[in-house]
């Protein structure tokens, strides 16, 4: 298991060089890589034992890639790499989900937009999932239990009162379309809705201060057929303890028609009531 996650993170570090990420996190990825390759105890017992805090004591291995390990060790996959190899797949994390196979997955994904695992958790909770066919009070509960066990543990940071501002979201956003328009930036072949192979998703990897961003495109199914693959911007956001997701567009309809906004944040998107409207 080791040798499989040295590789893993190895491959992560070579895609973060090749698109153009900072070196500091590059090389912090291939000194992680070679301390979990030369260390003498499987980090899975490591994990089972200690947990996050074990998997920190590591040399070189600090709080995201411990993370990032410990995906490797529950889950099997990185959706980090997924995302950098150009292969992310909602609809596959979705199917991960007890008692949400394949099928069930796809029609959350294209007919309720649903894309990440938090978004699953609100709709079981805001009455959406009660009006699929398949999903009974049974079935629900089970779904609620294992996504707050799950992301229970992916939620690192017990505040989560504070939340990225819209207005470094918002800056990103522009950095990003700015820069796949200059078409400056390094491109991707993702695997879905390619049938060519062609390279045209843009990525970018930057940082506000400590946080650091993965940005793309959106390549979901919903997107192409709205026909918004070059509107909709996914921010990955990496700090404060977990990873976070936000997706950027252009406001279609009401007093921010025309804007970027954040979606499911758009009453922080509002522009400032002056003193004389008031």
């Amino acid at each position: 298991m080791n040798r499989e996650i040295a590789a893993r993170l190895e491959e992560a570090a070579w895609l973060l060089r090749d698109q153009g990420a900072d070196p500091y996190r590059v090389n912090a990825y291939l000194r992680a890589a070679a301390t979990v390759r030369r260390w003498p105890h499987s980090l899975d017992i490591v994990f089972r034992g200690r947990g996050l805090d074990g998997l920190e004591e590591l040399p070189g291995v600090g709080p995201g890639i411990a993370r990032a390990i410990r995906e490797l060790i529950t889950r099997g996959r990185l959706p980090m790499l997924d995302r950098l190899r150009g292969a992310a797949d909602s609809v596959a994390v979705l199917a991960t989900v007890p008692g949400i196979g394949q099928r069930l997955a796809l029609r959350l994904h294209d007919d309720l937009g649903i894309q990440t695992l938090e978004d699953l958790e609100a709709a079981a909770h805001d009455g959406r999932l009660e009006h699929v066919a398949g999903f009974g009070v049974k079935r629900l509960a089970g779904i609620r239990d294992s996504l707050a066990h799950r992301l229970g543990r992916l939620r690192a940071s017990p505040d989560r009162t504070g939340d990225v501002p819209i207005a470094e979201l918002l800056d990103v956003d522009r950095e990003y379309r700015t820069a796949a328009a200059a078409g400056t930036l390094r491109t991707i072949a993702p695997r879905r809705f390619n049938p060519t192979g062609e390279a045209w998703l843009p990525i970018l990897h930057t940082r506000r201060g400590p946080r650091r961003y993965t940005a793309l495109f959106s390549n979901t199914a919903r997107a192409h057929r709205a026909g918004k693959t070059r509107d909709w911007v996914v921010l990955y956001v990496d700090g404060a303890g977990a990873e976070r997701q936000y997706t950027v567009l252009t406001a279609a309809r009401g007093p921010l028609r025309g804007c970027r906004i954040v979606a499911g944040r758009e009453q922080e998107c509002q522009p400032p009531v002056s003193a004389t409207a008031a």
